[in-house]
């Protein structure tokens, strides 16, 4: 197997990353935070710290991280099904922390389905703390902005 490259994602990914989450079963893709504007302006709001993983021109994996300048976030963590279980997510989650450590970030959060039992293994498996103590609350501003899952199993993403 060619070796796995991790490398900043620019905004020239954008159609191959989204190739890659529409094969992710139950990933959730919303209308306008997940279009091609949006994550542009979020790339370049967040020029360092979202990664791709590569095996030759091949994108497979991604995840788009960023900060508000007191906090970092990761959003749509994922790997191509047939790659999983090779250090590639663990690697990309690695890469995004010293990004956002260089940046004097000192804490990160994700949001985890329940469903996705992978996913919620996966941030167990790699020294993640299931927070228990917070309510997570959310006011959609914009109604045009619907997510649109993949397949129909969470369990698979």
């Amino acid at each position: 197997m060619e070796e796995v490259r991790i490398q900043p994602m620019t905004v020239e990914d954008y159609d191959d990353v989204r190739a890659l989450w529409m094969t992710i079963r139950g990933f959730g893709i919303r209308t306008l935070d997940d279009s091609p504007a949006d994550i542009r302006r979020f790339i370049l709001r967040n020029p360092t710290t979202s990664v791709v993983a590569r095996i030759g021109t091949r994108i497979v994996g991604s995840i788009l991280c960023g900060s508000d300048g007191r906090q970092g976030a990761l959003y749509h963590v994922c790997v191509a099904k047939e790659f999983r279980r090779r250090g590639i997510g663990t690697k990309m989650v690695g890469y995004c922390m010293q990004q956002l450590k260089l940046m004097g970030i000192n804490k990160v959060s994700l949001i985890a389905f329940t469903a996705n039992d992978a996913g919620n293994a996966f941030w167990k498996q790699i020294g993640w703390t299931r927070k228990t103590d917070v309510n997570y609350y959310e006011f959609v501003l914009n109604q045009e902005n619907i997510t649109q899952f993949i397949g129909d199993d969470a369990d698979d993403q």
